[in-house]
């Protein structure tokens, strides 16, 4: 082998080395996205619900980088550039009403499901004595969305005649009989509810004249509409029809709504539309009928509620019981 061709496998080599030490700084400069939920834990999946505002810390050696979880459970949790896929990374998980988890996950761009177990609730005052638990049963929901409704306000009749001479060969100068044979003429009538009215239930009819002779060309709408338009064919002597609808008019109104949470251990879940107005919860409260406005805040002297909003704008409504409280069937 030449000095010339060793002198150039050996340059080729000295590039290609720095460009793996080029690649190899750049991934350990890369950041770290930690991705996860936070669920609190119980061996019924239904009762596995999202924990929010749950505070994570991520440790390596000195440092640390802090973040929480959102309504549904959900954390992103961005180690930032330099080194932190070189030693263990542990996360702690606190919360209040929880057991802090401690945690020591493999960087590998996992999805990482944590679950907590709850304290249990002390249901006591000083002194020793319990306090007595209050039955909570029959719960629903009841919310209103604006709606319409349609109101008959009269009805509608009009007449118009479609002159023509019958017999008369059409000689291929349209409008002529559906066979081409004989002359025909076209008439109709066009009709308008008025405004902020529409017609219903709309129909059209021959009432005199040689009515076997014609055919309706636009009839009867199919669904409510503010105009009505009828052309009709007469291909023999003049024909009277008859248009008559109902006329309605759309009034706007609150329509009351109900609907029944799903209830598990001591938690209960539901959903709500996008156009739900003044949501509140009614319930047995311990023996009587009670209605809980459920404001912006989200307040209830027994339970701790929290609300996400979907894509569509659908609201999902988790509530958790208080210590003293209990829903019964």
């Amino acid at each position: 082998m030449s000095g010339r061709r060793v002198a150039i496998l050996a340059a080729i080599a000295v590039i290609a080395g720095g460009v793996a030490a080029v690649i190899v700084v750049k991934v350990r400069k890369r950041s770290v996205t930690l991705t996860g939920v936070v669920l609190r834990q119980d061996p019924d999946p239904r009762k596995q619900l999202p924990i929010p505002e749950v505070k994570i810390t991520a440790t390596e050696g000195e440092r640390s980088v802090q973040g929480a979880s959102d309504t549904s459970g959900l954390f992103r949790l961005q180690l930032p550039n330099g080194g932190w896929r070189e030693q263990p990374v542990s996360l702690t998980f606190r919360n209040p009403g929880y057991q802090p988890v401690e945690i020591t996950p493999p960087l590998k761009g996992e999805l990482y499901v944590v679950r907590m177990t709850p304290i249990p609730a002390q249901a006591a005052v000083p002194g020793g004595a319990q306090i007595a638990i209050i039955a909570i049963k029959d719960v629903r929901v009841r919310y209103t969305e604006k709606t319409s409704n349609s109101v008959d306000v009269g009805s509608a009749a009009k007449t118009f005649t479609v002159p023509n001479i019958g017999n008369v060969p059409c000689g291929a100068k349209p409008p002529c009989s559906p066979d081409g044979k004989w002359k025909a003429s076209t008439g109709g009538v066009t009709m308008d509810a008025g405004a902020g009215q529409q017609f219903d239930q709309a129909r059209v009819a021959c009432i005199a004249g040689p009515c076997p002779f014609t055919t309706i060309e636009t009839g009867a709408i199919p669904r409510p509409d503010r105009t009505i338009t009828v052309r009709v064919r007469n291909w023999s002597d003049t024909v009277t029809f008859l248009v008559e609808a109902e006329v309605t008019r759309s009034m706007p109104s609150d329509a009351t709504r109900q609907a029944y949470p799903a209830i598990y251990g001591r938690a209960m879940s539901f959903t709500l539309p996008a156009i739900a107005e003044g949501p509140s919860i009614e319930a047995d409260f311990g023996g009587s009928e009670i209605v809980f406005p459920l404001g912006p805040a989200l307040q209830l002297s027994w339970a701790e509620c929290s609300v996400q909003i979907g894509a569509d704008q659908t609201k999902l409504y988790r509530c958790e019981l208080k210590p003293g409280y209990e829903f019964q069937q």
